[in-house]
């Protein structure tokens, strides 16, 4: 499905090469102004806010935020969760999803193939607030048949986005 919504955005939109710039200077840095991000791709102001707003309309950029510093501001624990659920039918998957997508703890969910149903990316200020997430919430979960954990002990690499190795 997701392969189907991406052809259906390049028919409406076809990306050349000053779009993937776009994308890929926007990527690096969204709070750039139109004007920097104009002389960095090598075109005007004008049509290079056109474009981004075109980028937008059609779904390649999906929106702008803030890339903070988890330990600075207090969440000292990162942990992933892998989760399998008693039931893999498609209504309890999705709730599942819904009720990820409530626990403020969780950053990142993906449904998995294979033993592990989801993994979940997940912070936490401290251990004791990780474990009580993981016993009262998610162990607690309607449908959740298993959940094991691992502790981040450091990234050596976040690179949100995607790779454009089209644009110079």
């Amino acid at each position: 499905m997701a392969g189907s919504k991406l052809g259906h955005r390049m028919a409406r939109h076809r990306l050349d090469s000053i779009d993937r710039k776009i994308l890929a200077e926007l990527q690096a840095d969204g709070r750039m102004t139109n004007v920097e991000l104009a002389r960095r791709v090598k075109i005007t102001a004008p049509p290079c806010l056109r474009r981004v707003r075109a980028l937008e309309k059609a779904g390649y950029i999906k929106g702008y935020h803030a890339d903070l510093d988890a330990p600075s501001l207090g969440y000292e624990v990162t942990a992933f969760a892998f989760v399998g659920l008693a039931s893999q039918a498609e209504g309890d998957l999705r709730a599942f999803e819904e009720q990820a997508r409530a626990w403020p703890q969780v950053r990142s969910c993906h449904m998995l193939s294979g033993e592990v149903d989801f993994i979940l990316l997940c912070v936490a200020r401290d251990l004791p607030e990780f474990q009580s997430f993981i016993t009262q919430k998610l162990t607690a979960a309607k449908n959740v048949a298993s959940v094991k954990t691992a502790l981040a002990i450091r990234a050596s690499k976040f690179e949100p986005g995607i790779p454009l190795e089209d644009a110079p």
